[in-house]
């Protein structure tokens, strides 16, 4: 009877343990990916964009300015996954111009995803509203995953990582990703 006992406990010990493995694992993609965004955000924001021009002899060109991408025009995938993993649309990532979203970030997603990514620029975040939101001022970014791990599209788990824009022209990215809700 009493190794009956500790076997049950041992197997209801290991239940919870699996389950908060795979919950761990699920979550690890809205992590690295919302930080995959926000580091080619930093990485854009440091290229050098200047057009191109034809320049009379000894003319001047335009300065080149650091400046944020513009944000993406749709989400990827463009709904909420309920629960089970979708393959992205490419389509969707193609942006109409090069200082757009996601072509601009030069990110893409080709793996079946639980997840729905977003950048957004100066706009309306994924984060506004939530407890213990981060919240920019000025010229800034966010980077963001929504998720619907357990199938009820009341309840959402949302992660981001955003960065804005400093007043000596530096970009600051968040030290760490916020997170609400990871189990849902």
């Amino acid at each position: 009877m009493i190794v009956v006992a500790i076997i049950g406990v041992l197997a209801a010990l290991s239940i919870y343990g699996v389950s908060r493995y795979f919950l761990s694992a699920k979550t690890a993609e809205a992590k690295h990916t919302v930080g995959a965004i926000a580091k080619a955000a930093a990485a854009a924001y440091e290229r050098e964009l200047s057009l191109s021009q034809v320049l009379a002899p000894g003319a001047a060109g335009s300065a080149t300015a650091a400046t944020l991408c513009d944000s993406a025009t749709k989400k990827i995938p463009t709904v909420i996954p309920p629960g089970a993993k979708v393959n992205p649309d490419p389509a969707d990532q193609n942006e109409p111009s090069p200082t757009i979203g996601w072509t601009c970030l030069g990110f893409s997603l080709t793996q079946p995803v639980l997840y729905q990514y977003d950048y957004e620029r100066n706009g309306n975040t994924a984060t506004s509203g939530l407890p213990g939101a981060p919240t920019y001022t000025g010229t800034f970014f966010e980077a963001s995953a929504k998720g619907d791990l357990d199938a009820n599209p009341a309840r959402l788990s949302t992660f981001a990582l955003g960065g804005q824009v400093q007043s000596d022209g530096s970009l600051t990215l968040s030290t760490a990703i916020y997170a609400d809700q990871e189990d849902q």
